[in-house]
């Protein structure tokens, strides 16, 4: 489990290939203070596991699936990644729960600065769109973010200088493709409510008639 809040910026030094999956070999310094064998660490949202590592470097494998479902598979050697250890429970939680398992891909359609802002447009496919709400959370190449507007086709975000400065998503261009994972809970919420509708007559238009 994560919370989204970067930690640093690491770089792929080398990337070994199978025809469908892919090991990882990142350099980092932050995230490797306390690293074990086995443990999780999130590379651009992704939850990767750590087969081994070095005093600054670690190396995970990508499988199939997730090689297939996010942007892992256009790094580069060089390529600047989001890094984050998983939480722990006795320190601060200043995201939302991410579990790294990212639902899709989307491909930013514009950057812009206001003031001290700046939003960013995305295209996303309509199953992400129908889990996301305005002022909800959401999750870009590892970012905890805030939706400041949503359509059936795009999800608007905003950044503050900090995020922008020390994160890849700062790094990113027009076109560029990034993960996304929808608000957990929500998700949760979503699947729960479609079971009671097919066993009950409980659905949210039911709800909503009712002033729910």
């Amino acid at each position: 489990m994560f919370t989204g809040i970067v930690e640093e910026m690491g770089k792929v030094t080398s990337i070994n290939k199978a025809p469908n999956s892919m090991e990882l070999t990142i350099q980092s310094k932050i995230v490797l203070e306390d690293v074990k064998l086995g443990d999780s660490i999130a590379v651009n949202g992704v939850c990767l596991t750590v087969t081994s590592f070095t005093k600054n470097t670690f190396t995970v494998d990508v499988m199939p699936e997730t090689v297939k479902a996010t942007n892992i598979k256009s790094l580069q050697i060089g390529t600047l990644v989001n890094l984050e250890r998983a939480m722990k429970f006795d320190g601060r939680f200043g995201g939302h729960f991410v579990s790294g398992h990212v639902d899709g891909t989307g491909v930013i359609l514009q950057t812009q600065k206001r003031e001290n802002a700046v939003y960013i447009d995305i295209q996303i496919s309509k199953e992400i769109s129908e889990l996301c709400i305005p002022k909800g959370s959401i999750t870009i190449d590892g970012i905890s973010l805030t939706i400041f507007n949503i359509t059936p086709e795009k999800v608007t975000v905003s950044l503050i200088p900090h995020t922008f400065e020390n994160t890849v998503i700062g790094f990113k261009n027009v076109r560029d493709v990034v993960n996304i994972e929808n608000d957990l809970l929500g998700k949760y919420v979503i699947h729960q409510m479609g079971k009671r509708e097919r066993k009950s007559n409980l659905s949210f238009s039911y709800l909503s008639e009712r002033g729910f």
